[in-house]
């Protein structure tokens, strides 16, 4: 349950600050654009247990603001505990998916639509929601099946740094020790869900970009 609280928040961390910085950086340019970007390559070039240290140094035993280690106990108590663990584990990939969003949107920006539906007099507001994020909304969620799986690697770094009882510490543990059944039943468990997200995803993609399914049929055809 720890492992599967602190994936959740730390891919909700990741959905709302990339797509929002990716959003801010494509649309404003200049120098917010600018600025997102040194942010966003400070944050992917910062490794998962480099921003835990940072984080537990900082806000866990400096200012006392959180737990420094524990999962806590009950739902509240738990988000009170998984907090910098989640911000530590969606640091990289905030920045990462900043950084699609962003190229998307720019992509789709320049695309022949968008300068019809400015010309039509169509607000910007509505332009950039539906003509421009909605279509750079299939590369970012290509992006998807790379997040939890990158999620599920590193909650192994994090879980160890900030003593959280759940798969990944466990995975460690059962490789130090050489505990190889437990060491594959949590690979398994892992690659599972990494399958099914890919799955999910696949399912999806259609629904968001119907030439995926108009491209398919003509093919077929």
């Amino acid at each position: 349950p720890s492992t599967l609280m602190l994936v959740a928040m730390a891919l909700v961390v990741v959905v709302v600050f990339g797509l929002l910085l990716g959003w801010i950086g494509s649309v404003k340019g200049g120098a917010t654009d600018s600025a997102i970007l040194v942010t966003t390559t400070f944050a992917v070039g910062t490794p998962s247990f480099v921003a835990a240290v940072l984080l537990q140094g900082l806000f866990a035993v400096n200012l006392g603001w959180f737990p420094s280690s524990g999962a806590g106990e009950g739902f509240g108590d738990m988000l009170w505990h998984l907090t910098l663990p989640a911000v530590a584990l969606a640091l990289y990939l905030i920045g990462m998916l900043a950084r699609v969003t962003r190229s998307a949107m720019l992509e789709a920006l320049d695309s022949e639509h968008v300068t019809v539906a400015r010309s039509r007099g169509v607000p910007e507001h509505q332009v950039i929601r539906r003509h421009v994020f909605r279509n750079a909304l299939g590369t970012v969620l290509t992006t998807g099946g790379l997040i939890v799986s990158t999620l599920l690697v590193c909650t192994i770094l994090v879980e160890t740094a900030f003593s959280i009882g759940g798969i990944g510490q466990l995975l460690e543990l059962s490789t130090t020790t050489k505990d190889f059944p437990t060491v594959q039943a949590i690979s398994l468990i892992i690659v599972a869900l990494f399958m099914i997200v890919n799955l999910i995803v696949d399912l999806i993609l259609p629904l968001v970009d119907p030439r995926i399914t108009l491209g398919s049929r003509r093919s077929s055809a």
